[in-house]
């Protein structure tokens, strides 16, 4: 999972960003994305596409890469601009806000040199190159598929809190049948995706 990596750092890029994203075929709430840099030559045992992992090895694993990365940066947008642009072009931003925003532990901004993106081109001008599968085929966005799970989980347990009867906290804002029989009971809340919904909501 480190041979891509590998074979950008041998031709001289040293900042490697390596981008994901998740919550992109949710009923409710924001799609998020996470931009990372990993050290150089650096495989965490166990790191994998996030979906393939329970919730507690992603938590578990959460923990080892923030702890070691030299630059994490978060992008979200909310169902409004969803509903605006069409998800598409919300997780091609919300990856680009997750670049912009790259930080170091010290809070200091960090341009990467490289971006490694899965299944997207990002509208920056920076180099990249987007891989189908991205997070089975390089560690860094496998480790950034981890964080964005992790990060948007959390967010789910909020906005299940918020707006109470969708069980987001237990469906992540997934289109479950329990989800989708309550938003035709008690109709959808301010974080639904309303072009989501047309076959649900007449």
């Amino acid at each position: 999972m480190l041979k891509i990596e590998k074979e950008l750092q041998e031709k001289g890029f040293e900042l490697i960003a390596c981008i994901d994203e998740v919550g992109r075929g949710c009923l409710a709430g924001d799609v998020l994305a996470c931009a990372i840099i990993m050290p150089k030559n650096m495989k965490i045992t166990g790191v994998n596409d996030s979906k393939k992992l329970s919730a507690k090895k992603r938590e578990e694993l959460y923990s080892i890469i923030v702890e070691n990365a030299l630059a994490i940066g978060i992008g979200q947008i909310g169902p409004d601009i969803i509903d605006e642009i069409n998800i598409k072009e919300s997780t091609k931003l919300a990856m680009k806000k997750a670049v912009l925003d790259l930080k170091d532990k010290n809070g200091e901004a960090v341009v990467p040199d490289y971006l490694l993106v899965d299944a997207e081109e990002i509208p920056i001008s920076i180099p990249q190159l987007s891989l189908i599968k991205g997070d089975e085929k390089s560690h860094g966005i496998a480790c950034a598929s981890i964080v964005a799970k992790v990060y948007r989980d959390r967010l789910c347990e909020k906005w299940g809190q918020g707006y109470k009867g969708y069980k987001i906290e237990k469906n992540k804002g997934y289109g479950t049948k329990e989800h989708r029989e309550a938003i035709k009971e008690i109709g959808p809340s301010p974080i639904h995706r309303m072009t989501f919904l047309k076959r649900i909501v007449k």
